[in-house]
Parts: C-alpha cells; sequence; structure tokens
C-alpha cells in the first residue's frame, strides 16, 4: 500500500482576520477579538497584535500591558460559522474525507480525489488560491503522509503558508525537528524532556518505548510511533462530539452564595437551550469552577440514562458544588457541561462562551 496523501489546512489568525477583513480601518492594525473587559481573555489576535507578545487565551488585562494601542473587538461567532462553512464547501470540492477540527483547521485526505489530481501540492494550492478568491482570508496548508506531519508542516511557515514533507524527507525532517515543534507537546511536557536531554526528534528517537511510557504515561506511545513517522490514524469524516458546554466569565468575583444560585441558574439555563436545539443528551454532567487565583477544578457525576432535563442538571450541580470548599475565594468563572453523550456529530466539542 502506497503512502497516503494528507492535507492539514489551518485558516491564519481567523477570527481576527475576519474582523479585520469586514472592517477596512482595522487591517494593518493590532488586533484582538474579545477580551475587552477587565475579566476578559483573548480568542484570537491578529499577526500584528502577535508581534507584541498578544497570544490567544491570553487575560485582556495583561495583553493590553503587552500592546497599549491593541484594538478589542466582540467576537461574533455566527459570522465565523458562516465563513467557516464557506471553506469547508472548497474542502468538499476534492473530497468527502474531511475532518474538521475546529471552525478554522481541517485534516483532509486527499489520496484519492474528486478532481483525480495526482498531486496533493497542487490540491493544496488551489485549495489556498480558492479560499483567498472566494473568501478574501488567508490558509496555511501542510501536506503529508500522516496527520502528525500534516499538522506540524502547517504551522512552519505561517501565515500564509505552504510546507511539504515528502516520504523520502520524512526521517530527516523529524530527526531535525526541536521538540516543541511536535504536536502534542505543550510547554511543561518540553520542559521535562530538556530535563531528559531531549531536544530534538533525534534525541527522542534514542529512547525506547518503555522508557517513553515511564516518563510520559500513554503519551509515550504516541511519542514513540510518530518519532518514526507512524501514524495511522484515519481522516475521519465524523468526528465524535465528547461534550457540550456552557461557560460564563464574570466582571466581578462571586463571592455570597445568592449570587452562586443565580449564575448557575443563567448558566444551566444556556447550557438546555443547546441541548434542546442540537437534540443532546448524556449522562454526564461536569462543573468547573476557575477561582479568582486562576485556580480551576472540575467535578463530574453520572447517572444512569440519557437525559438533557435542567432539574436534574441544575441537582447534581448543587450536589457537586457542594463538594467544593470556596469560602474566601471569589469565583471569576462557572461552567457547566454534559459528557458521555447520545449523539455522534461532526465536531469533537462544542463550547459556548457567554458574554
Amino acid at each position: 500500500m502506497g503512502s497516503r496523501k494528507i492535507i492539514h489546512v489551518d485558516m491564519d489568525a481567523f477570527f481576527a482576520s475576519v474582523e479585520q477583513m469586514d472592517n477596512p480601518d482595522l487591517r494593518g492594525k493590532p488586533v484582538a477579538v474579545g477580551g475587552g473587559s477587565s475579566r476578559g481573555v483573548v480568542a484570537a489576535a491578529s499577526y500584528e497584535a502577535r508581534k507584541y507578545g498578544v497570544r490567544s487565551a491570553m487575560p485582556g488585562f495583561k495583553a493590553k500591558q503587552k500592546c497599549p494601542h491593541l484594538i478589542f473587538v466582540p467576537p461574533r461567532f455566527k459570522r465565523y460559522k458562516e465563513l467557516s462553512a464557506q471553506i469547508r464547501e472548497v474542502f468538499f470540492e476534492y473530497t468527502d474525507l474531511v475532518e474538521p477540527l475546529s471552525l478554522d483547521e481541517a485534516y483532509l485526505d486527499v489520496t484519492d480525489n474528486k478532481p483525480n489530481i495526482d498531486s496533493a501540492i497542487k490540491i493544496a494550492k488551489e485549495i489556498k488560491q480558492k479560499i483567498k478568491k472566494r473568501i478574501g482570508l488567508n490558509a496555511s496548508a501542510g501536506v503529508s503522509i500522516n496527520k502528525f506531519l500534516a499538522k506540524v508542516a502547517s504551522d512552519l511557515h505561517k501565515p500564509d503558508g505552504l510546507s511539504v514533507i515528502l516520504p523520502e524527507d520524512v526521517q530527516t525532517f523529524i530527526d531535525e525537528l526541536p521538540i516543541e515543534k511536535f504536536y502534542g507537546i505543550g510547554k511543561s511536557t518540553a520542559l521535562k524532556m530538556k530535563t531528559l536531554g531531549i531536544a530534538t526528534g533525534k534525541d527522542l528517537y534514542e529512547y525506547s518505548e518503555i522508557d517513553l511510557v515511564n516518563n510520559f504515561g500513554k503519551f509515550g506511545r504516541y511519542l514513540f510511533k510518530v518519532v518514526r513517522g507512524n501514524d495511522d490514524r484515519e481522516v475521519k469524516a465524523e468526528r465524535v462530539r465528547k461534550s457540550i458546554s456552557v461557560e460564563r466569565t464574570f466582571e466581578e468575583d462571586l463571592v455570597e452564595i445568592k449570587d452562586v444560585e443565580e449564575k448557575i441558574k443563567l448558566v444551566n439555563e444556556k447550557l438546555v437551550q443547546s441541548l434542546v436545539r442540537t437534540k443532546i443528551k448524556g449522562k454526564t454532567i461536569n462543573l468547573k469552577i476557575r477561582f479568582n487565583d486562576f485556580t480551576t477544578i472540575t467535578r463530574s457525576k453520572s447517572v444512569k440514562t440519557y437525559m438533557q432535563d435542567p432539574k436534574v442538571i441544575e441537582s447534581i450541580c448543587w450536589e457537586l458544588f457542594e463538594q467544593i470548599k470556596w469560602e474566601g475565594k471569589g469565583i471569576r468563572l462557572l461552567g457547566l457541561g454534559l459528557s458521555n453523550l447520545d449523539t455522534e456529530q461532526n465536531e469533537q466539542q462544542l463550547e459556548f462562551e457567554l458574554s
């Protein structure tokens, strides 16, 4: 069996780029989507903002410190979803094997493709050109023999990049790849690897599977495979939705139980609206709380049957809440969700961030 031809397409600073496209006054300026309030968080940053060190998931006040002239704009998820659907239509012109990871990125298996184009590189170029011409946005793409390598490649030359890792170059590329560039390796894991003398793929290659499992658990098996260029995961057109949840970050910390009660009712109401709209039921209720010192805790409890009953969800939420010692700590975020779902849909997770 020959090598697969996998493309990973990743839109460049998608949310921020959409705002700049729709509002010419924002073009060429540092823009952050979200994060404008004193308790807000940056959802996306334009490349002009990134030059100052502004990144997604950064508190808005910190982003403003790094870039005093940063322009905050509120998110417009309806618009992002609209454009994401148009982008996916481009993908479907080439293959039905499209696996969305989020609104702004997806894997495509073009080993067998609708236009019968032999070169995956040519397909990637055409996809980038069509997205730019029809929608007006730049995308970066990575092309290789599996999902891991395609994902890594797409991030190499952003923005508006196209990177290719050919079969004959795979091991050389991985050997020279800094460990921080491996998809799935975060800062803490990279730091631990550095203490073990692992700085590149070549260093990682020297470790046995047993040693990697002993040091990194199940993730070690994944590392053992990908450092040898092996990733047999298929591009799946249907992704299993793992959970559906609602979160709310508050302008002022919650310190009174009556305020907590009010917000739990609100979050639960929004969650149930989403469950009813998407016709989803689940067995596991999940509670998430972030305190004003940014420590985050989660609690969960399962029931025997699939449900979306607001009374059951709220009752279990309070049962979980009572397990938490929170006196003296203000609550800045509340999240409520349902997992262990009865559905298989084309997303791995759906999350609603309330303003």
